[in-house]
């Protein structure tokens, strides 16, 4: 399974965040998940309307980080919520059927209580240190990420300095897949 998580800010100057989200469309990621932080909800749903337009071969889910309304408004595949926020279950009385629910971790203890509180799937790292962003965060690292999988039965994705070739060891240790932003902003 394949997240591509979005962030504008990172791409190169010429590329369009637009183009970058088409060209992971069309090579099949299952996942893009539209993390543009500083958009208000209007831009943000403005957005997220916009790659639901674009032509979309794999139906790749779209979800959005964080804002559950502007998912839901937009009419997105699901929304991806940070560390710390309401249960998933208290989203899907609200939510459409077949909308993901997804919780960023970074323990084990968070994992094994997304499953529990609803997530349809978990985000675990980070497991080697980011290379799109500063955390505080130390990287969790491999051992830590098979702890998570073999912990829970949603999937578990990894996340935090992904790249071609350590994608490899993420699916050895137990992954579902991966979650990254610079992977996928190559484009």
């Amino acid at each position: 399974m394949q997240c591509y998580i979005t962030d504008r800010r990172t791409l190169p100057v010429n590329v369009d965040l637009l183009d970058c989200i088409a060209r992971n469309l069309a090579a099949g990621v299952e996942w893009v998940q539209i993390r543009e932080k500083d958009l208000s909800a209007r831009e943000l749903f403005d957005l997220t309307a916009r790659v639901l337009e674009l032509p979309n071969p794999h139906r790749s889910k779209i979800l959005v980080n964080t804002r559950v309304d502007v998912a839901i408004a937009a009419g997105a595949g699901g929304v991806h919520l940070p560390a710390g926020s309401p249960a998933p279950r208290r989203w899907r009385a609200l939510s459409p059927a077949g909308f993901l629910i997804g919780v960023s971790c970074h323990t084990l203890d968070d994992v094994r209580a997304a499953e529990e509180e609803g997530a349809d799937y978990a985000v675990f790292g980070p497991v080697f240190a980011p290379r799109s962003k500063v955390t505080a965060l130390a990287p969790r690292g491999l051992d830590a990420l098979a702890q998570a999988a073999r912990a829970v039965r949603v999937p578990v994705l990894a996340l935090g300095g992904i790249t071609r070739e350590n994608t490899r060891d993420c699916i050895a240790a137990g992954a579902a897949g991966v979650a990254a932003i610079s992977l996928y902003q190559s484009c």
